[in-house]
Formats: C-alpha cells, structure tokens, sequence
C-alpha cells in the first residue's frame, strides 16, 4: 500500500527559489521507493503548469495549485491554511487512509490544532519543520514575530513529530518547550563542479574581479546575515583582495543603512555584485573565491554553507551553534572580535580543510543521502 505524503509550505514545484522550495524537487527528484506518493501544494502564482483548483503531475508528484489571497503578511498563513484543507479534501475524495502531513515552516502554526485534529481522525501523522528560528528575523514587525514565536509553541505542541535541520534547532525545541518529540534530518547540497564558460569568465572581468583573489559572500539581503558586522571586519583588514558580496541589494532600504554605518562606498575592494541566477556561474564564482565568508546566524543547516563546503577552498564561518554542528573541523570559526584577524590570517590557512569539508559532504549531506534518510522515516515512523 502506498504511504501518500502531502507537502505543505513551499511556493511549490518545479523550484525557482531556494531553501524548501529546492528541498522539494530534490525530495521528488531523487525519490528511490515507489511505495511513497507525493502532493505537493503550489502557490498559483509561482506556477503556470494549472489553474487554481487543478492538479499537474512533476516528477512524479501530484501536484495541486492554490490561489493566494492578497492580504498581506497573512497570506501565508492562508496558504498554508487552503492547502491543508485541499488536501484533507483530495484525501476523503480518493479514500486516502493514514496520510503524512509534512508542513514546512511554523505560519500556520496558531491554527493548526483544529486541522491536526482532522489529520488524525484520517489516521494520518502531522510532521512539521520549523525552519529555523523564523520569529527572530528582523523583516517582520514587533507583532508578527509575537505571533510566529506564539505558532512555533502551537507547531510543538500539536505536531507527531518535529523535524529539524540541525541539532541546534532540536536542542532550542527542547530547552525552550521541554519534551518535543523531534528528529533531526539535514539539508542537502549538489556535489558537482562547475563547466567552462567564457560567459562566465567575462562576467568575472565585467566586474573586475580576479581569480583567487577575493573573499566571498553570498545570501540573503537581511540584517540577521551580519552583512555590517563581516563589511566592517573586511574594511579593517589589511588583505590585498575583494570582497565579493552576491545578494539581492537593488532597491533594499537595507542598502542605505549599510553604507551609512559602514561606508562602504570609500573602500574600492567592497564590490555589490547583485544576484546571480545561473547556477554554473555561481559555482564558479564560489570555486574560484580566496575564501567564502559566512555570518549567518538565524536558522539552521544553511544551504549556502554547505555549497560553500563543497566548492570554496576556505570557509571562514560565524561561530554559533547551527554553523558549529555543520562544519565540524573543517572551516576557520570567528566570533564578533576576531574577523579582521582571521581575514588576515587566511592566506596561511591549510588547503587541507576544503578536503575535510568534502568529505563531510559526502559523508553527510548529499541530496540522495537526505532523501533516503526521508523515505525511511515516511514508510517505517511510528508513534
């Protein structure tokens, strides 16, 4: 009989973005057991492959579309909300016994009681990944991270099982709401090098940019980044190299209040390169980078951390919990005082340490050891 597994929380498929969106095409992509069937919930406008109310098929997934409503930061938890019940829907219609409900991310989490109660009145299991420590991210309003802290109590509390990305996320579950139940299954990356390409190449000269010879930074334009704390340090460094920031900083608010308390702009090795979609590109740029520098610290196994692992010959990485668990040995670790010392240092730093980074890639995060460790959990959990 097959285990039907009903995915809750992402924009949808095919993936356009990273984060759940690119953890549910790999999930499907490198699905091995034929015995799991999975329905993907997709947001209508992230998806031209149906209309609202219809269903395509994506790699295997029965995939099922949902309209958002507009109604701001809300709508987000109408989605996740519309896609439960469409999905309790499609279970009824089709006689579906003993489903999993795998929610990605706490939003619906202040509603969820009601709907867990329904999921298991079909025999089914609730599964939820936290993503994170969401409530601290700085984007959201005094009252919004009130509510996301409130749903991630909720999440807890009414989940099977919690799942999360880093053993630092199961450690905060359990010391802030005593006994959750909880497993621990990572984020996955690629294992791939990237392919010449004069493009590629010109792109690196456009922007004046030379091989080996700048640090790098890649992610998300957010205060929680560090991107002040790890300018700053760069600035007060004595290298002779770049530093090559990749993220989304065209028309960010965020963009003026960093070169105010910064001031970047007199510093000519700060260079903003925007974003860059293309994916060969963006490997290259990680390979040939002097080092990757990595100042998250709100969330946990971050899927820029460990492409850095893979494809950068140094890693120079904030020192918290969820980075600490990922790197192991493998990376150089800074704290708030010590960056422009260890910027300095890196060029003294062994090359050896990209081999240990790979090798715990290999040993523990490559997408089809995630999905098998997945498909384990979807076909034999017990509760």
């Amino acid at each position: 009989m097959k285990k039907h597994v009903f995915i809750i929380g992402s924009r949808g498929l095919p993936a356009k973005y990273g984060g759940f969106e690119t953890f549910v095409e790999e999930l499907v992509k490198h699905q091995n057991n034929k015995n799991i069937k999975y329905h993907v919930a997709c947001q209508s406008e992230n998806s031209d492959m149906a209309l609202p109310g219809e269903h395509f098929e994506y790699l295997g997934a029965d995939c099922f579309v949902i309209k958002l409503p507009k109604i701001g930061s809300a709508r987000v938890i109408a989605y996740d909300i519309l896609a439960i019940n469409a999905a309790l829907k499609y279970c009824k219609k089709e006689e579906i016994k003993a489903p999993i409900f795998y929610i990605l991310g706490n939003t619906a989490g202040g509603f969820i009681g009601h709907y867990a109660n329904k999921i298991h009145k079909l025999g089914g299991k609730l599964f939820v990944n936290p993503d994170g420590l969401e409530w601290r991210r700085s984007k959201w309003s005094k009252p919004i991270q009130k509510y996301l802290k409130f749903s991630e109590k909720m999440m807890t509390r009414k989940a099977d099982l919690i799942i999360s990305d880093n053993q630092g996320i199961e450690d905060y579950l359990k010391s802030e709401y005593g006994d959750v139940t909880s497993k621990v299954l990572a984020y996955g990356t690629e294992t791939i090098v990237s392919q010449p390409s004069e493009a590629d190449d010109k792109w690196l000269d456009d922007h004046q940019i030379t091989k080996g010879h700048y640090f790098l930074m890649v992610g998300r334009f957010v205060p929680e980044n560090n991107f002040e704390l790890l300018i700053k340090s760069f600035m007060a460094s004595t290298t002779t190299s770049d530093l090559v920031i990749v993220t989304n900083y065209e028309d960010n608010p965020f963009y003026e209040s960093l070169r105010a308390s910064t001031s970047f702009e007199q510093d000519k090795r700060v260079k903003f390169v925007g974003t860059v979609y293309d994916k060969n590109l963006l490997l290259k740029i990680r390979e040939n980078a002097q080092a990757y520098l990595h100042g998250h610290e709100v969330g946990g196994t971050n899927p820029s951390l460990l492409e850095a692992m893979w494809s950068s010959r140094q890693n120079l990485v904030l020192d918290v919990t969820f980075n600490r668990n990922v790197v192991l040995d493998s990376a150089v670790l800074f704290d708030r005082d010590n960056l422009t010392e260890k910027i300095n240092l890196s060029e003294t730093v062994s090359e050896d340490l990209q081999k240990r980074s790979q090798e715990i890639i290999l040993s523990s995060y490559t997408w089809p050891i995630i999905v098998q460790q997945y498909e384990d959990l979807f076909l034999n959990y017990e509760n």
